[in-house]
C-alpha cells in the first residue's frame, strides 16, 4: 500500500517538474519578447498560459485524488498537500510571465520597455531564469540544498528592483509618466516571479526534509 502511494506521488512530482520547466521557458520567452519587442514571441507566451493551467489541474487533481482514495496520514498527507502548494506557485509564475508578454503586445509596435531600462530588465530576466532553473533541478533531483539556495538568490532580484525604482524616481528621469508606470509594473511582475520561486523552494525543502521552518 505504501509503495502504491509513493508511485502515485511520483506521478504528481513528475507533473510538477514539467510545470517548472514550462514556467521557466515561458518567462524566458517573455523576457526575450520584452527586450526585442517581438510580437510573435509574446503571442507564443500567451498561448502557453493554457498549457500551464492544464498541468496545474492535472497535478492538483492527482494530489486530491491521492488524498481521497488513499486517505494518507502524517508525512504522506503533508507531501500531498505540499505538492498542491508547489503547483499553485508554479502556476502563478507562469501567469506573471504572461503579464510580461501582454505588456509587449499592448505597446506593440512600440517597445514596452524604454532603452533607459533595457539593461535592468535584461538582468532581471537572467535572474528569473536562474531561479526557475534551480527549481527544475531541485524538483528533478529531490535536492533540498539547491531549493534552500533560492532564498538567497532572490536577493539579486530585490537589488535590481530597488535599482529600477531609483531610476524611475530620479529627478533626471527623461521618459515621462507613462514609461515610468510601464517600468514599475514590469518590475513588479519580475519581483513577484522571484518571490513565488522562493515559495516553491520552501515547499520543496518541506517535501524532502519534512521541515517547514
Amino acid at each position: 500500500m505504501r509503495e502504491d502511494f509513493q508511485a502515485e506521488l511520483d506521478r504528481v512530482s513528475s507533473t510538477l517538474v514539467t510545470m517548472a520547466m514550462a514556467a521557466r521557458e515561458t518567462m524566458r520567452q517573455a523576457s526575450t519578447a520584452l527586450i526585442t519587442a517581438d510580437h510573435t514571441v509574446a503571442l507564443q507566451v500567451t498561448a502557453r498560459d493554457a498549457e500551464i493551467d492544464v498541468l496545474y489541474r492535472v497535478a492538483e487533481d492527482r494530489a486530491y485524488d491521492l488524498v481521497a482514495r488513499r486517505q494518507p496520514v502524517a508525512d504522506d498527507l503533508r507531501k500531498a498537500v505540499t505538492s498542491i502548494q508547489v503547483a499553485a506557485d508554479l502556476r502563478r509564475m507562469g501567469g506573471l510571465a504572461v503579464h510580461v508578454a501582454r505588456s509587449v503586445l499592448r505597446r506593440h509596435p512600440a517597445p514596452a520597455v524604454v532603452p533607459e531600462l533595457a539593461e535592468l530588465f535584461q538582468a532581471m530576466g537572467t535572474v528569473a531564469d536562474g531561479l526557475a532553473g534551480k527549481i527544475v533541478s531541485a524538483l528533478s533531483d529531490h535536492d533540498a540544498v539547491l531549493a534552500a539556495q533560492l532564498d538567497r538568490d532572490d536577493d539579486a532580484m530585490d537589488h535590481l528592483y530597488q535599482r529600477l525604482f531609483a531610476v524611475l524616481l530620479s529627478p533626471d528621469w527623461p521618459m515621462g509618466v507613462e514609461a515610468a508606470i510601464d517600468g514599475a509594473l514590469l518590475g513588479r511582475y519580475y519581483e513577484r516571479y522571484a518571490d513565488n520561486a522562493v515559495n516553491v523552494g520552501h515547499h520543496v525543502v518541506a517535501l524532502i526534509t519534512g521541515k517547514t521552518d
